[in-house]
């Protein structure tokens, strides 16, 4: 029988000693038990690095430490040259997977030969763990234009091919680092599927870029001006951003 392809799991962490342990356990608990995990700390002043260090066997799950502070998107980067897989998922430090996550995407990326990204629904909890009813539901497959007008691809729900990273590395977090490489996977010609089912857990946190909606807004038109867009094409993009996304927000703190 054929072993199944090894998936690499790369989560940055600062100051995440709140929720990363949840986060680490909704990977052991994955169906799917080819992974190896990678948690990065970025130079965290809590408990994040004893934390870590409780789970990490330095081969399975192996602690990765930064000299200094350097961002969200370096400590990926840095991961994804550590990683030794075929395959490679991020799954943030406050964030959580069903146990089905990883298996669902595996066995579509066995059939579907061409796929190289593919990513999956979300459902949405606070910081206190509630749930919201609001389900973010994907479609089958997605392209560059449609990606341009919203980031239906959370980061934390994707896997991708090594290769793909290593090509096109993060930028920096000056912008929305994870939806620039998505664009720029895209704009090469490849196509981004999805499975329509709420595999990630992702947690809205007030702290988050995300919780700061000026804060994302200016990052987003920072991604379109990156992309080589002119002004006013990024203009029109940023009138269905918000369009999208307060729509987004607004059915999910509803019931939160």
């Amino acid at each position: 029988m054929r072993e199944k392809p090894l998936v690499s799991i790369i989560m940055p962490a600062y100051n995440s000693e709140n929720y990363m342990e949840s986060s680490i356990n909704s990977v052991i608990k994955q169906t799917y038990e080819n992974w190896e995990l990678l948690i990065i700390d970025d130079a965290s002043s809590d408990s994040t690095r004893e934390i870590a260090h409780k789970y990490a066997d330095g081969e399975k799950i192996r602690l990765i430490v930064n000299d200094k502070n350097v961002g969200v998107s370096q400590s990926r980067n840095r991961g994804i040259h550590e990683a030794k897989g075929h395959w490679v998922a991020f799954l943030d430090s406050d964030d959580l997977w069903e146990p089905e996550k990883l298996g669902k995407q595996m066995d579509f990326l066995e059939k579907e030969d061409k796929a190289r990204l593919v990513f999956t629904g979300s459902a949405f909890i606070n910081e206190q763990g509630k749930r919201a009813e609001y389900i973010l539901e994907v479609p089958e497959k997605v392209m560059f234009r449609r990606l341009l007008k919203q980031n239906i691809i959370s980061c934390s729900s994707v896997v991708v091919q090594k290769e793909l990273l290593l090509q096109y590395q993060m930028p920096g977090d000056h912008l929305h680092e994870d939806y620039s490489v998505w664009l720029r996977i895209l704009s090469g010609g490849e196509m981004a599927y999805g499975i329509n089912d709420p595999l990630l857990i992702y947690r809205v946190s007030t702290g988050s870029k995300s919780g700061n909606k000026w804060k994302a807004a200016k990052m987003q038109f920072r991604v379109y001006r990156y992309m080589g867009i002119n002004v006013f094409g990024s203009l029109y993009y940023m009138m269905w951003y918000t369009f999208l996304n307060l729509r987004k927000y607004r059915n999910i703190y509803k019931t939160l």
